[in-house]
């Protein structure tokens, strides 16, 4: 905790694995200890949000900091390239859009009315930039476009576990892999690989429902791969503008995939999914 050794926010991590799980084992062998450790948590808890707050606060300024610093010392070749990166990644989100819609169609259903039904969320995603944050627009969304209130168990499920695979891989693996050769590295070496994709799965657990978790992940995974995170500051400093893109494409590929699954299972209702005049409290649905 001491952040001694590069791999020390690895450590935090897996050390938190385990303590959870005692937590959870005490609570079946000795549910009054159990409750008394959860009261300690829960305090410490609030302590450390409220710390946080106070630090999201002055994050603006820092990283305003660490932008003007890094664009002075670019020419203007180099803020142009991020330009075409920026654009690069647009064309790229764009078109897994088009794939989404693509597998809607090839399921049968129609594209326009999925894209009708889904905007309003996709737009929440886009300007928020959290994935979480949209949990409440997306199960009811999901509901909207298949208009059954029982299955609101799959519904759930289905979020649930695409949020939890849903990780914030994008920019930590890209700035790794971008940064490595500039302190000698080969990042397409198999050892560096592995480590990548191991402490990127590991670090990146819960930072996805956090406005811009990906930039958070990617500091998390470029001082746990001894990797110099100064050399980010160009990068971070357009994350932004991705990771709205971003976090709109993954929150309509867990909508899409719902779609999908219910249409495969039989559970689509497919007059409510091709009607556009029926709202969420509609007798239809009960």
């Amino acid at each position: 905790m001491t952040g001694a050794r590069p791999t020390s926010t690895l450590g935090v991590v897996i050390f938190s694995a385990f303590l959870g799980l005692a937590a959870l084992q005490l609570r079946r062998k000795k549910p009054e200890q159990a409750e008394t450790f959860n009261k300690i948590v829960n305090a410490f808890y609030a302590v450390i949000m409220r710390m946080v707050t106070l630090i999201l606060r002055m994050t603006p300024y820092g990283v305003l900091a660490l932008m003007t610093t890094t664009v002075a010392q670019t020419d203007v070749q180099g803020i142009l390239n991020l330009g075409k990166f920026v654009i690069a990644s647009y064309v790229a989100l764009i078109i897994m859009f088009i794939v989404h819609f693509l597998l809607i169609t090839f399921t049968g259903l129609n594209p326009i009315n999925y894209i009708k039904k889904v905007i309003p969320t996709l737009i929440f995603a886009f300007t928020s930039r959290t994935s979480a944050g949209s949990i409440p627009m997306n199960i009811e969304t999901k509901q909207n476009v298949r208009g059954r209130r029982r299955h609101r168990q799959l519904i759930s499920f289905i979020w649930r576990f695409n949020r939890s695979k849903r990780l914030c891989w994008c920019l930590p693996a890209m700035l790794a892999v971008m940064i490595a050769p500039t302190v000698g590295i080969n990042p397409w070496s198999i050892g560096f690989l592995v480590k990548l994709i191991l402490i990127v799965a590991i670090s990146s657990f819960g930072v996805a429902g956090v406005g811009g978790g990906a930039t958070f992940a990617a500091l998390i995974v470029l001082s746990s791969m001894n990797l110099p995170v100064g050399l980010a500051g160009l990068l971070i400093s357009i994350e932004p503008l991705i990771d709205m893109g971003r976090t709109a494409l993954n929150v309509n590929g867990s909508m899409t995939v719902g779609v999908l699954t219910a249409q495969f299972l039989g559970k689509l209702d497919k007059h409510k999914f091709n009607d556009m005049t029926l709202t969420e409290d509609s007798d239809d649905i009960a």
